[in-house]
């Protein structure tokens, strides 16, 4: 039986915990140290490990999700509703063959069928016949089944010409997201994407929002592990078949969001200042990392 102190698939002579562990011997894609990975990961932290098959089925609905998203995005106009927008984006979901996942989920149900969050909304915002106007930023995210598979993923537009504010807001969270997802690879502490965020966020003089994280996801919209955006003490390596999204939600003024009585979805800022999210679904591999979401900016 293989495990943490049995010898490293190397042959180093050190124990696999010593020597590479959580990494896997990239030119083997099923051996008695991945499927004890599988197992122990499932077991410690209530994560899947994703198998090649369901590599390949998350990889096809996270392609589509952004393909989706970036369609959506194009309808993003002055004079449009986030109503019109969410009718496009739901058509188009049941054109290509697959389910929008927000649309009657959680409690109470989500009634759209996508997220479309305006300026000082942070995220869960829900369609309505308000029409844009020039200065808005809008985040408009996707998640999307297909064949049995999650895709999740959003990023913003801006309508016309914007504020020196938003406009900063919307660079930041940007490269916040860039930067996070550079470091990752297996070994990696998931506390250190957080780090690496918040960090960048407050040299810019903006905040990170605590109350929401990035999630494993895949076979389900949420999954092990969550992600925090900002500061954290989590210290479980990330290890191959990790699939998981990061959208670091990043505010102009205060990181305090407050949810909307009325609807219990609507996140806004506490002060009415701007904030701005991009996303990426991404699994680890043997090497590295790979963004399954390939929308481009």
């Amino acid at each position: 039986m293989i495990g943490r102190n049995n010898e490293c698939w190397c042959k180093s002579g050190k124990k696999w915990k010593k020597c590479h562990f959580p990494h896997l011997d990239p030119k083997l894609k099923e051996t008695e140290h991945s499927q004890f990975l599988k197992k122990e990961y499932l077991k410690r932290y209530n994560i899947i490990l994703k198998n090649e098959q369901e590599i390949k089925g998350i990889r096809k609905a996270c392609h589509l999700a952004s393909y989706i998203l970036e369609e959506t995005c194009k309808r993003a106009k002055a004079g449009i509703t986030t109503l019109e927008i969410n009718d496009f984006a739901h058509q188009l979901h049941l054109e290509m063959g697959a389910i929008p996942a927000p649309l009657h989920y959680g409690h109470p149900p989500f009634p759209k069928s996508i997220c479309t969050s305006l300026n000082e909304v942070i995220c869960h915002g829900i369609p309505n016949k308000i029409p844009l106007i020039e200065g808005d930023i809008l985040n408009i995210d996707v998640t999307c089944i297909f064949e049995g598979y999650y895709g999740d993923c959003s990023k913003m537009v801006s309508i016309g010409k914007i504020s020196e504010e938003k406009q900063l807001v919307m660079e930041v969270a940007y490269e916040c997201l860039k930067r996070s997802l550079a470091i990752c690879k297996p070994g990696v502490e998931i506390k250190e994407i957080g780090n690496v965020i918040e960090a960048y966020a407050r040299s810019h003089h903006c905040s990170v929002v605590h109350q929401f994280v990035g999630h494993g996801v895949g076979i389900n919209f949420h999954e092990n592990p969550q992600i925090p955006h900002a500061y954290n003490g989590s210290q479980i390596p990330l290890a191959p078949g990790m699939i998981f999204t990061i959208e670091p939600m990043i505010n102009a003024g205060v990181q305090e969001a407050i949810i909307d009585p009325e609807d219990e979805w609507t996140a806004r800022t506490k002060d009415g200042k701007a904030s701005a999210q991009f996303e990426h679904t991404l699994l680890i591999t043997h090497e590295g990392h790979e963004i399954l979401t390939n929308w481009q900016r």
